[in-house]
């Protein structure tokens, strides 16, 4: 089978990709730290730079590709396949601990409502067993006939003989369904994990930089997870926590944040509702969270700005932020990309 040679710019690290494979999926199988999200072409975490060589993509163009990228000799290596050897430019990622991904059974030790449309959903793993993970990455539930659903870790990894997770209710779901309607305690699921480049960075030079932190919707889950890891290693960075949703009901845990901001100096918070037209009590912040963060600092230059929720979001922030100084380097997101049946239930 015809394969290709992909050169990594500036590691200088080479490896081999059979022709029609997806590249991200090679680089990962031979070791390749690549940075990666949804893996679905949405949250844009792969981008990188085509220098020589050439790419296609058999699904058409994803999502996080805009026009303005391939001009540029962009690619989003996660639906990506080589047409030729390539030299491609793409920062990998750096880590002094290995993380092992596990295919674990996991017992559902509760099941509890944080609102009409959200489950906290937590998972005991095996007394033998612990899952190490960086605050921010996700886990794949494996179903019944190969299919998969992923769900970003709401707890901080010094919890690591349990797992968090904040469920959204897709009516029609395949899954979300199931768990809403069927699922007990006591259950037992199969998950695997972590994945996942959409991680708190704490190399010396990241450590510099205040945080912005933007979460739409259930995006709250994985900066849950990165303050309350940043809390138990007494990390005072300044961390600025945005949190967008349609309605006050729709906060699900804004008393767990308002207590955040209250005890610790360095951490604020800001909800910024997006439908509040008709809420007299509502005496906050209106409109797109992204905009807010855009009107809050007009130089976002000496920040590292974590972002985590429906793709929409994620594509627009990108763009405003870049315009106000944002460095491509110092921006991390996690696109919320939907599965095919349940991308179905949202449009009947």
């Amino acid at each position: 089978m015809t394969s290709y040679n992909i050169n990594i710019q500036p590691s200088g690290q080479q490896f081999q990709v059979e022709a029609g494979k997806i590249i991200l999926d090679a680089a990962l199988e031979q070791g390749i730290s690549f940075p990666y999200g949804c893996r679905g072409g949405a949250c844009g975490s792969c981008l990188g730079d085509i220098q020589a060589g050439k790419v296609t993509y058999p699904d058409g163009l994803p999502m996080a590709l805009g026009e303005d990228d391939i001009a540029e000799g962009k690619a989003l290596f996660c639906q990506a396949v080589a047409e030729s050897d390539l030299t491609i430019h793409m920062a990998e990622i750096k880590s002094d601990t290995e993380i092992e991904i596990k295919t674990l059974p996991a017992r559902v030790e509760s099941l509890r409502k944080l609102s009409h449309d959200v489950m906290e959903m937590q998972l005991k793993l095996p007394a033998s067993e612990h899952l190490a993970f960086f605050a921010g990455q996700y886990i794949n539930f494996l179903l019944q006939g190969g299919r998969k659903r992923s769900f970003s870790l709401a707890n901080a990894p010094i919890e690591d003989n349990y797992l968090s997770l904040h469920l959204r209710h897709i009516k029609g779901g395949y899954f979300t369904d199931h768990v809403f309607n069927a699922m007990h305690e006591k259950d037992l699921v199969r998950i695997e994990g972590p994945h996942g480049s959409f991680y708190l960075r704490t190399d010396e030079e990241s450590k510099q930089r205040p945080l912005i932190l933007m979460a739409g919707g259930t995006g709250f889950a994985p900066l849950k997870a990165m303050i309350e890891h940043m809390l138990s290693e007494g990390v005072d960075r300044p961390v600025y926590l945005y949190w967008g949703v349609r309605t006050q009901t729709d906060l699900y845990q804004n008393d767990l944040a308002e207590k955040w901001a209250f005890q610790y100096e360095n951490i604020h918070y800001i909800p910024v509702l997006s439908d509040a037209d008709d809420d007299t009590s509502w005496q906050g912040r209106t409109g797109f969270v992204h905009q807010a963060i855009a009107d809050d600092f007009s130089d976002l230059s000496v920040f590292s700005v974590y972002m985590s929720g429906p793709p929409p979001m994620i594509n627009a922030a990108k763009t405003a932020f870049m315009q106000q100084g944002l460095e491509s380097e110092q921006l991390y997101s996690d696109s919320f990309d939907y599965s095919a049946d349940a991308l179905k239930a949202m449009a009947d």
